[in-house]
């Protein structure tokens, strides 16, 4: 249970006590967390300082949100950020008449100007998503990974956004559709994701990919044969355990070049694990979606039907360059059970959605499972 209180104007010596005796009745007789709104505070003097330290003492889990810049300041400066949680106000964004450079399932990116993007969430309650994508590309940016940092949080409308620097940068998927040699940037992108599959983690740095599989396949065992659900787990289980960067969500909105670096974003699905993880993911959002209408990864891509294709045979090919075709094939095989299992779940897991569409790809992906996952004798490589 938590209290919201407001303070506002000024705090100073000549109001102090009458407001820490009005705080003091506000959190008498309550026992759970108490949040002060400074939303309104426009000054606060050692004086005001001695009363919040006061309520401090008394609710350890005070926090102090909606500061101005001024009024965070004066708690930074005193050491009040250091043992409380103080934030600042969200600044008002408006993205009307900025361009779209990407879209996904978790938000949409604009460019602002040629030097900022904001990346807007779908959910209003994105926050802690958003916390946790920044902790996630602060990892990735320390282990090496080219990443860009959000620098800051704000308001667009109802939603919230990260904003982030990209001096000119473009996604590969608007390199491809101006033109761009896609041999060359599959590529790169194929270096990238090796350079992200050969830094080591210590346990539990990052989250772990093959616990969240094996959760997936165990929600969606139910929807399948007894025996081929099982086989499905087991095999899940005895992926060797593997601490290295997966990004989870390797795909050409995503891969930007910023002055010919290239750099990736989208963090949010950053976890640690086996390779296969990756190119489960890989295949779902390359061929996966596209099980019931095969312009579904196109559309969601921003890129041709046949680009899509391209790009899912060349990193394929890219990736596992000194090996012949059975092999990738047999690869490919192995991604698309891990593919049909991350899909599956999110289908079935969808809110509220009856639609023809949503119930051809869940039968799609079970009649799949059932039919192939007797060929695979081993999920890894």
């Amino acid at each position: 249970m938590e209290k919201t209180i407001n303070i506002s104007g000024r705090i100073d010596s000549n109001n102090s006590t009458d407001i820490e005796k009005k705080l003091l009745a506000e959190i008498a007789d309550f026992d759970g967390d108490i949040t002060l709104n400074a939303e309104k505070l426009e000054y606060i003097s050692s004086a005001g300082l001695r009363v919040i330290l006061k309520i401090k003492k008394m609710k350890n889990s005070l926090k102090i949100i909606n500061c101005s810049p001024e009024i965070y300041e004066i708690f930074d400066m005193t050491g009040f950020t250091d043992i409380m949680s103080i934030s600042k106000a969200f600044r008002n964004f408006s993205v009307e008449g900025c361009e779209v450079i990407g879209k996904g399932s978790n938000g949409t990116v604009y460019r602002i100007d040629p030097e900022t993007i904001v990346k807007v969430y779908n959910s209003k309650n994105s926050l802690e998503t958003i916390k946790r994508e920044r902790e996630l590309s602060q990892k990735a940016f320390i282990k090496g990974i080219p990443t860009a940092i959000p620098y800051d949080v704000v308001k667009v409308g109802d939603l919230y956004g990260s904003v982030f620097e990209l001096l000119n940068a473009k996604s590969f998927a608007q390199l491809i559709n101006e033109g761009e040699n896609l041999e060359e940037l599959i590529k790169e992108s194929v270096d990238l994701m090796k350079k992200f599959h050969s830094i080591e983690l210590k346990d539990n740095e990052l989250p772990n990919k093959k616990e969240q599989q094996i959760e997936k396949a165990r929600f969606c065992s139910k929807y399948l044969e007894e025996s081929k659900a099982k086989k499905i787990i087991n095999l899940i289980e005895n992926i060797p355990d593997i601490n290295n960067i997966i990004h989870g969500d390797f795909q050409v909105k995503n891969i930007l070049k910023q002055n010919e670096e290239i750099l990736i974003i989208d963090m949010d699905t950053l976890a640690s694990g086996h390779p296969i993880f990756e190119f489960g993911a890989f295949f779902a959002t390359y061929e996966g979606y596209s099980c019931i209408n095969k312009y579904n990864s196109s559309d969601f891509l921003g890129i041709s039907y046949d680009n899509c294709q391209k790009i899912k045979d060349l990193t394929f090919e890219y990736y596992f360059n000194n090996k012949d075709k059975d092999y990738i094939d047999e690869i490919k095989n192995k991604a698309a059970i891990i593919g049909y299992i991350q899909i599956l779940y999110s289908r079935l897991n969808k809110p509220k959605d009856y639609s023809k569409d949503n119930k051809d790809i869940i039968d799609f992906c079970i009649k799949y499972l059932n039919e192939n996952i007797d060929s695979i004798d081993e999920l890894f490589f």
